[in-house]
């Protein structure tokens, strides 16, 4: 008998029909699909996107910058770019500081003394395993984060004053304009419970001490009722909390 599969490949085009006719038969697997590339799809040009506010949004103060001529046409993106622009400087300026910073002996005269004329500076001097200590200082460290444009450093207190006694502890020191403006010694001046509100209102007796950097110098009056209204702001979020946790119950 003749081999057909032999004679079939050797006729130019032949092969497929045989492969075709054994795929019939289930000799062969099913053909392969035939490839297909992906459908060709541009890459997106960021320069045709349209322009919006999220757009502007997105991008940072460098680049920002880079886009004053772009949207010369545009009065309206150009006019925000400008305002979201001086909100991002403004947030800069504005977070100076927002922490309690550690300093020692050497660093006083330089973060402290020679601190700016506009910067107030409170110094708490303080020792590790003094329960009084610590407690002040969880108020001190709360009071830093809401009030970011006044500078808070702490010190243990015999690097700053030596041989001094450690029943004055905790001690606050206020400066400004490399003077001594108050001082504080011991926990209870700052009240019988001892809270953030309570050491703001005693900081800002008699000077603007606390200030958040988003009004630029307010006068102590303008600070002490902004500390009274963060305090009402406060109790009352207290109290819806506490409301719904026995509503759940």
């Amino acid at each position: 008998m003749a081999d057909y599969h032999f004679v079939y490949k050797d006729v130019e085009g032949a092969s497929t029909q045989w492969d075709d006719i054994q795929r019939k038969l289930g000799n062969l697997p099913p053909k392969p699909p035939a490839f297909k590339p992906d459908p060709f799809t541009p890459a997106e040009d960021e320069d045709s996107k349209p322009k919006t506010k999220s757009w502007i949004d997105n991008k940072t103060e460098e680049e920002l910058e880079d886009l004053e001529d772009d949207l010369d046409d545009n009065r309206f993106l150009e006019e925000y770019r400008r305002k979201r622009l001086a909100e991002m400087k403004q947030t800069v300026k504005v977070a100076k500081f927002g922490s309690v910073i550690p300093i020692s002996g050497s660093d006083f005269v330089r973060e402290v003394s020679q601190a700016p004329s506009d910067v107030w500076v409170v110094v708490i001097l303080y020792k590790d395993g003094y329960p009084e200590c610590g407690v002040l200082m969880q108020c001190v460290e709360e009071l830093a984060t809401m009030y970011s444009a006044t500078k808070f450093v702490k010190i243990i207190s015999t690097d700053c004053i030596p041989n001094y006694p450690d029943c004055n502890l905790p001690t606050v020191l206020v400066y400004n304009n490399g003077a001594v403006k108050a001082n504080y010694v011991g926990l209870h001046t700052f009240g019988r419970r001892c809270t953030p509100e309570g050491v703001a209102m005693i900081l800002c007796q008699s000077d603007p001490v606390l200030n958040d950097g988003l009004n630029g110098e307010a006068s102590r009056e303008a600070v002490l009722e902004g500390v009274r209204k963060r305090f009402i702001e406060k109790v009352v979020t207290l109290h819806e909390n506490d409301d719904d946790g026995s509503s759940s119950d």
